[in-house]
């Protein structure tokens, strides 16, 4: 919401402030079609690789004190928001805690995440699967719609 792209953009500002994280790169942009709860507006979409020394809980608390500093409030499932921050994968650890599992749950089934992952990290092996992100993108059996993003807002479709 509110400017969807400058709200990444933003996020990835206040990723690259917080103490024992450093942001190394990050994908595109793409303009991606809602799942789930789909009357709504489409989302802008976008992974970051960081190097971080914090734990998974800790980056965790600090990634929703980005989401709550930018104004993000509780609201229906996979509705529309300010922000979204996740953890996709850690390494190669494995968690599943009450309040966060890595790798993503739904990393592997979702083309608004594997696009971007598959741009700046295709050989990437999922710790669970043991297959390359680009292999996940191989596999994947989800025709939602996912188009790079241009700066002017119109989706590159070439």
């Amino acid at each position: 919401m509110d400017d969807p792209a400058a709200r990444c953009r933003e996020a990835l500002c206040y990723l690259s402030q917080v103490s024992g994280i450093k942001v190394l790169r990050q994908s595109s942009f793409y303009r991606t079609e809602p799942v789930g709860f789909e009357k709504q507006a489409w989302f802008i979409n976008a992974v970051a690789e960081i190097r971080t020394v914090l734990p998974p809980q800790e980056l965790l608390k600090a990634m929703q004190e980005i989401e709550d500093t930018m104004g993000r409030l509780t609201g229906p499932r996979w509705g529309p928001r300010v922000i979204d921050l996740d953890i996709l994968l850690y390494g190669q650890e494995v968690v599943e805690d009450d309040d966060l599992v890595i790798p993503h749950p739904e990393l592997h089934k979702r083309r608004f995440i594997l696009e971007p992952l598959c741009e700046i990290s295709s050989y990437t092996i999922h710790p669970v699967f043991g297959v390359s992100v680009r292999g996940l993108m191989e596999r994947l059996d989800d025709d939602s719609r996912v188009y790079l993003y241009r700066a002017n807002g119109e989706p590159c479709l070439a």
